[in-house]
């Protein structure tokens, strides 16, 4: 996973401009004030922003704490899916809008990660993420949060078959 591809998709997002995220933005906080949404779209795109400092912080400490076979897997994963242009929001017809469901899986994983005996960076993602799950909808977190289960279950298939084939050698 290349950082600048990450950073690249994101480039391209803001170069169609901000407008559909304010629309968008609009449509789902419909009772908020100018101010409000001003807010919102300005969070949003620092969230979007901080996804390639994320996955690199992460992958850094991940390698620093020898856990990069586990913690990779699922970098590459989230970073997969924000490079997909066609995805539940998608960038290719929402621009900004469209990374918004990309950056919460990075957050949700990213999240997960934290929860572990030992947090990967240590972390307080809470806000960002509810934020982003607001904005996304309820239907649409949830098909992301299974999806950041389906992630870490192969990533302990991975894990399970390097101890296998350890306990095997020895």
């Amino acid at each position: 996973m290349n950082l600048a591809d990450l950073q690249a998709v994101i480039d391209s997002a803001k170069a169609r401009g901000q407008e559909p995220l304010d629309r968008f933005i609009k449509e789902r906080l419909p009772d908020s004030s100018d101010e409000e949404l001003q807010a919102a779209a300005e969070t949003s795109i620092e969230i979007i922003d901080s996804i390639p400092l994320f996955i690199a912080a992460a992958r850094k400490a991940a390698t620093e704490q020898q856990l990069s076979v586990v913690v990779e897997p699922l970098l590459e994963r989230a970073a997969t899916y924000f490079m997909h242009p066609v995805d539940l929001i998608p960038e290719m017809t929402q621009g900004l809008a469209g990374l918004l469901d990309d950056s919460y899986l990075v957050l949700r994983i990213l999240s997960n990660l934290e929860k572990g005996p030992r947090p990967l960076v240590n972390w307080d993602l809470e806000y960002p993420t509810a934020f982003l799950r607001r904005l996304i909808g309820e239907k649409i977190a949830k098909q992301l949060d299974s999806m950041s289960i389906i992630a870490f279950d192969e990533a302990s298939g991975v894990v399970k078959e390097l101890w296998s084939q350890e306990t095997h050698e020895a």
